[in-house]
This record gives structure tokens, C-alpha cells and sequence, in this order.
């Protein structure tokens, strides 16, 4: 059980991290030596203390039926990530639609709903109740330099759930690992900080607490690179269950940009659940299960978000009319 204090963070294992560019504005932040002394902790102190208070009222506590754990805000309009496992209903499957009662540092309480998840990586969002414009929140930096091992970073969440006398705990260490979907560092983690976000030094969010385990140095946090990779479809409360090579199961269509704006076939591969289904080169797609296409990313996103062998509904258009299309994903054929 962790002792009641009061409304300040608990700066608690000096381990090892990671760096990326800052929240707003770029700074010059010092850089600690490989060989760790005094004065390497004393900068890192004060490199946490620069960006800490642009981060830590975006950090929330997310509460279920099933118990206690944490998230972080990204847009003003009340976006959080957290991890899938968080947002699936206990002993079911991954569903979008479950509710949430999110806590704000200061001790305010919203619902909120969670929206899509990548199963295969433990990603998920929530979306905050209501039509707010101001949350605070971090920004997302896609152009942050990749985390390494030995880079310096800090965890943030609410281990055993919100407590109003104690606020967000705080925790320093390193990045140990990284993949490409994940990050391994020896941040000390407990139940409740499951969803909370892992920072860099600059104030960058780089990771989201996913695997808690009893060894500090095996705890294991979702990079953000699967987050970025299935925004669109999450936000649509699609679930991503399998990604083969950097992509889900195969259409056999690549796409372009008509003259009207809409989105069309170019080509067409043979033999492909595309060929078998009829598409053609200057078709139109009008939409995907029953969800309106915006442009080329976006169809490429919910496409890549279906595994190998799952159904896909097509509504295309042509000077024929329209025709709706049912579809198999097949595994994509090797290059």
C-alpha cells in the first residue's frame, strides 16, 4: 500500500531513458554523462522539473468496473491514450463502447468512452465526455527522434488508483530496450499505472505503460509508432487485431486521388479478392463498411486494420451506378 502524502510527486528510483523534442517549443536541456554521478542526477532533477508541470495535468486516472488505471490527454478536445487491456471488458474479446469515470490531476471527474484499440499491441484511446475544446493536454510530436537505450526519460500514472492527498507519482529512469512497437525501461511500475504515459527528458510523450512486472527492468511500454499507425481507424472505434509486415490482411487495389476529390481505383492486382470481386481502374470507393472515405491514408489505415480472411464491405460507384461489394482479405503474397 502506498503511503498517503501530500499534493506533491514522488521523484522515486533513479534508473535509465530517453530523449525527444519538447512540448510547444525546442530547449536546450542538459545530457547526462553514460557514467552516472551526482551531477548527472542533479541535471536530470532539473531537467524533470522544467518540463514536468507542461505534462502533468494531462496525465488522468481511469476507473472501470473491473478497477483502477491511468491515461494521458493528447488534443483539447479530450483524446486519451491509454492501453488496449484497460478499455476491453474483463474476459471478452476487445470491444469498443466501454465507459469510463476519467479523474483529472486537480480532482475533476468526467466520463468518458473508449473508442478503438490495437489488440496486437495493447493501443487504445478514450474519448472524454462532452464538447469541450480545452483539456489540457500534451503535444503529440511525430517527428521526435526515436528513443534509444540509455536515454534518460520518467513515468507518470496513479498506482492503486486516484488519491487526491498524493496527485500523480513520478518515477526516473532509463530506456533498456526498444522495438519497433514497444520500450522496455526500468521506470518502477504498479497496478493502476497501467495506460500512463512515459515521457522523454524534452517533455515528449514516447511510450504508454503496458506490461507491469514484478522486475523493474521488465516493464514494457507501447511506443507511440502504433498510435500513429491506426489513428483514423481508432478514432472510428475500429479494432486492430493483427498486423502482418507493418499491415493487416490484403485488398489487391492501389488507389488515387480523382479529378472530383473522390477516391478511385488505379490498378488493380490480378487474381486478388479486388479482381475476384469485379473492381475496376476509375471505379469510385465510396466507403467501407458503412463508413465514408476522406482520402488515400485513410482507406489505406482501415484497410491495414483487418487481418487475413476478415469480411469487407465496398460501396464503389462507376457510370453504371453503384454497386456494393462484398469482400474476403487475403493474405498479402510475398514481394
Amino acid at each position: 500500500m502506498m503511503p498517503r502524502r501530500s499534493n506533491r510527486l514522488i521523484l522515486c528510483s533513479i534508473t535509465f531513458a530517453v530523449v525527444l523534442p519538447v512540448i510547444g517549443r525546442s530547449r536546450e536541456l542538459p545530457t547526462p554523462s553514460s557514467s552516472t554521478g551526482w551531477q548527472d542526477l542533479l541535471n536530470v532533477q532539473k531537467a524533470v522539473k522544467s518540463v514536468l508541470p507542461l505534462v502533468r495535468t494531462a496525465v488522468v486516472a481511469l476507473e472501470t468496473h473491473d478497477g483502477a488505471a491511468s491515461g494521458v490527454i493528447v488534443t483539447p478536445e479530450g483524446i486519451i491514450l491509454t492501453a488496449a487491456h484497460v478499455t476491453a471488458e474483463p474476459g471478452s474479446t476487445a470491444k469498443p463502447g466501454l465507459r469510463l469515470k476519467i479523474i483529472l490531476s486537480d480532482g475533476r471527474q468526467t466520463m468518458g468512452t473508449a473508442l478503438g484499440m490495437d489488440t496486437a499491441t495493447d493501443a487504445a484511446m478514450v474519448r472524454m465526455d462532452g464538447e469541450r475544446k480545452d483539456w489540457p493536454f500534451v503535444v503529440l510530436n511525430r517527428n521526435a527522434a526515436a528513443a534509444q537505450p540509455g536515454q534518460w526519460c520518467f513515468a507518470l500514472g496513479h498506482p492503486g488508483g486516484y488519491d487526491p492527498d498524493r496527485g500523480e507519482v513520478l518515477r526516473v529512469g532509463k530506456v533498456l530496450k526498444t522495438t519497433a512497437n514497444s520500450l522496455q525501461s526500468d521506470c518502477v511500475l504498479m497496478g493502476g499505472d497501467s495506460g500512463g504515459p512515459l515521457f522523454s527528458l524534452h517533455g515528449d510523450l514516447i511510450g504508454i505503460h503496458s506490461q507491469i512486472w514484478e522486475g523493474r527492468d521488465q516493464n514494457v511500454h507501447v511506443s507511440l509508432a502504433p498510435f500513429f499507425r491506426s489513428w483514423e481507424v481508432m478514432k472510428e472505434s475500429e479494432v486492430v487485431r493483427e498486423w502482418s509486415q507493418g499491415s493487416g490482411g490484403w485488398l489487391g487495389v492501389a488507389t488515387r486521388l480523382g479529378e472530383a476529390g473522390q477516391l478511385e481505383v488505379d490498378q488493380v492486382a490480378p487474381s486478388s479478392p479486388a479482381a475476384h470481386a469485379g473492381m475496376r481502374s476509375g471505379d469510385a470507393i465510396i466507403s467501407l463498411d458503412g463508413k465514408r472515405l476522406r482520402d488515400r491514408p485513410h482507406f489505406s489505415a482501415m484497410i491495414n486494420a483487418r487481418a487475413a480472411g476478415d469480411p469487407v464491405v465496398l460501396v464503389v460507384r462507376n457510370r453504371s451506378g453503384e454497386r456494393i461489394l462484398t469482400l474476403k482479405m487475403a493474405q498479402r503474397p510475398p514481394d
